[in-house]
């Protein structure tokens, strides 16, 4: 055991040596064959001896954790936001309530010595995480600024973020920075997407956040996150100013902004700071990940404290934004879209103009109301911004250039594709055709979905296929794909085309394609039902929502029979979602449906090993559990409580039994426990219990 032991703890120190080589300084020392190796082997070792295997091991960066919900924790330091500026002037002004709050006059600004610091303002998600010895115990968002969300298996996955720290560090801190989404990796992720009939992402900002919001740690994996840390909290940190302290915090092995590429200077004016804001303002379109602006701060910690904070933002910070790119063209044709829930979506066809690198044919009109109100007419040269955006919109109207014959836009009142008479429904922006079994891109958008990754994940199947076997008249709804034959798709041809339904070209399927494509219809009919009911495309009906679903009422049966009153005695089954449960099963098309996907063969009730508990040891008993297990995972605590028949809750109530605590419980619901009486056992307590010693 003592070798396998030090065979641990030798692949962990290698395997963190090389990942910070890596992914932090961007100087690999081994190759990724190499590292893949070694990796195995630790898995190997911790799966044979999970006694031994840490919490912060580099097993972890893989994932793997499930969580059903995130914990909410309180900050020990606010995370305030920034007070925003957009010009020169505002940064005067800025820097003289400084010079005031320090103590001096408008005359005496050369009396007091004030640094500033300038860093690149990451356009991500705020993160903080804290360390105690050196190993990463908690990673927590932003949230609200007083209380954020825990997130550290997700975190955990992340490459440049250390688990295990380096140098002369302090004992207990935290820091905080920006996790994001590299360019790069937003564009692989949205080609795969777009490849297996997904909408693309509309940003990697909120592509990011999306991700650290992932239940399975092992998705948020796959998403290649990166991290710059930029702000240090500790009470025994060894610095008195911000800048040595991020300059140092990268020899403890965290990926800081580098001052060789500018990411990060000093400077003592106003001039210095609109130099560097200047500087990057034209730059930030060469760099692999997105800014929208710069952030300013004093540098001395004494005098960050001497001007204090207001009830929303350091005064000793300010973030100088960006102004969004903006191109006028032409806009030769307003034309609509039609999603699969029916919605319609104005587009401007534009003259093609270049914008924030990419060249813009088509940009989002959004909908009724923001054509009404920015008067846009066809033939008018309008403004298009992308902003944070991937997606360019149109923002405004250069009516100077407006000819004497142009007349205002009317709005189509039926459907573009069917001819349907549309529908706006009361506090909704948007128009809707509502002939949702008879129109095409209503049809092949819910076909779509329907084989998504998330939904059925039907190999071999994409848009292209679904578009292609829909106009060929072998595919009507999700239905029709179970009732597929090898022999109809063989040497079948069909035309595709590029998102502005420019290019075509003619794709023909071989058998090679038609029996990956045969397979992947089979395998799709042990997706589990969870995932079956969210494949349907019910309206308000997402992952959660179906999961929360087929969790209360175990079969679909039970849910096309359970009343309003019964849907909204489910978790999280709002009145919006109950109507819209009740209204899907109302359809006699829908019901038709559905009774062929039974016949197919697709799971239509939880599995006896979801829903039904293996002993009930703990029936009639209510958990709340908080804290890091030793030998279960969180996920899998509460697995285990359920399968021995108790409940888990997320919240202490005087209805709740026990609180299960592991290390690092939250000391808000340590102290809730002890204030209702609530018995607080821990890990070896539990396993006593449902072991019956």
């Amino acid at each position: 055991m003592d070798n396998v032991g030090q065979r641990i703890e030798q692949l962990t120190t290698e395997l963190n040596e090389y990942n910070h080589r890596y992914y932090v300084l961007n100087a690999p020392i081994i190759s990724d064959y190499e590292f893949d190796q070694l990796l195995k082997e630790l898995e190997s070792l911790e799966q044979a001896h999970p006694e031994l295997a840490k919490s912060n091991s580099p097993t972890k960066r893989v994932g793997g954790d499930i969580t059903e919900k995130f914990e909410k924790v309180k900050h020990k330091y606010p995370m305030l936001s920034l007070s925003n500026t957009y010009n020169r002037e505002e940064i005067i002004e800025w820097e003289s309530r400084v010079h005031k709050g320090l103590g001096a006059g408008v005359d005496l600004f050369s009396l007091v010595e004030i640094e500033y610091v300038m860093e690149l303002k990451y356009d991500g998600l705020a993160i903080s995480l804290t360390y105690e010895n050196g190993e990463l115990i908690r990673g927590v968002t932003r949230g609200d600024g007083e209380t954020g969300e825990d997130i550290t298996a997700n975190v955990r996955t992340i490459r440049s973020i250390p688990l295990k720290l380096r140098g002369n560090h302090p004992g207990l801190f935290e820091i905080r920075g920006e996790v994001f989404m590299p360019k790069a990796e937003f564009e692989r992720l949205n080609a795969e997407r777009l490849a297996k009939g997904e909408e693309p992402y509309a940003n990697p900002r909120n592509t990011a956040a999306g991700t650290l919001k992932q239940q399975d740690s092992a998705e948020v994996a796959k998403r290649k996150l990166d991290c710059f840390l930029y702000y240090v909290y500790a009470d025994d940190v060894a610095y008195n100013n911000h800048f040595d302290a991020i300059s140092h915090a990268s020899d403890w092995g965290f990926k800081t902004p580098p001052a060789l590429l500018r990411y990060i200077e000093k400077t003592t004016t106003v001039d210095g700071i609109m130099a560097f804001i200047e500087h990057w303002d034209k730059a930030r379109h060469d760099l692999p990940f997105d800014i929208d602006g710069v952030v300013v701060k004093v540098n001395r910690y004494a005098q960050q404290e001497e001007l204090g904070l207001t009830t929303k933002s350091p005064r000793w910070a300010i973030a100088y934004k960006f102004k969004a790119e903006t191109v006028s063209t032409l806009l030769h044709k307003i034309t609509y879209q039609v999603g699969r829930t029916g919605a319609i979506t104005p587009v401007a066809n534009l003259e093609p103009v270049f914008l924030a690198g990419t060249t813009v044919k088509r940009a989002s009109l959004h909908n009724a109301d923001q054509i009404e109100k920015l008067d846009i007419r066809e033939d008018d040269y309008v403004f298009v911004e992308k902003g944070g955006e991937i997606i360019p919109k149109v923002v405004g109207v250069d009516t100077t250039r407006r000819t004497e014959d142009s007349k205002p836009h009317s709005y189509i009142t039926q459907c573009p594709e069917c001819g349907t008479e549309l529908v706006r429904r009361e506090g909704e922006a948007l128009h809707y055709c509502p002939n949702e079994n008879g129109c095409a891109p209503q049809i092949k958008g819910k076909m779509e979905h329907f084989i998504s990754r998330k939904a059925m994940n039907i190999e071999g199947m994409g848009s292209e296929t679904i578009s292609g076997l829909h106009d060929q008249g072998l595919l009507r709804n999700a239905a029709g794909i179970y009732d597929l034959r090898s022999e109809q798709l063989l040497g079948i041809e069909f035309t595709v085309t590029d998102e502005f339904g420019e290019n075509p070209k003619k794709r023909s399927m071989q058998e090679k394609s038609v029996n990956n494509l045969m397979a992947g219809i089979e395998a799709s009919k042990q997706v589990p039902f969870d995932r079956v009911l969210f494949a349907l495309g019910i309206r308000f009906v997402g992952e959660t929502v179906a999961k929360k679903l087929a969790k209360h009422f175990k079969t679909i049966d039970a849910i096309a029979s359970a009343t309003f009153d019964q849907l909204i005695e489910a978790e999280e089954i709002g009145d919006k979602i109950a109507q819209s449960i009740l209204d899907w099963f109302a359809i006699e098309g829908n019901r038709n449906i559905l009774e062929r996907l039974r016949i197919a063969g697709l799971q239509l009730a939880l599995a006896e090993d979801e829903s039904a508990p293996t002993s009930d040891t703990l029936k009639g008993l209510t958990f709340v559990v908080s804290g890091v297990f030793q030998h279960f995972s969180r996920d899998s605590i509460k697995a285990s409580i359920e399968s021995n028949g108790g409940k888990v809750s997320g919240s202490i109530s005087k209805k709740t039994s026990y609180v299960l605590a592991g290390d690092n419980m939250g000391p808000e619901k340590r102290k809730k426990a002890e204030e209702l009486g609530v018995k607080i056992i821990d890990e070896a307590e539990y396993i006593q219990m449902i072991s019956g010693e």
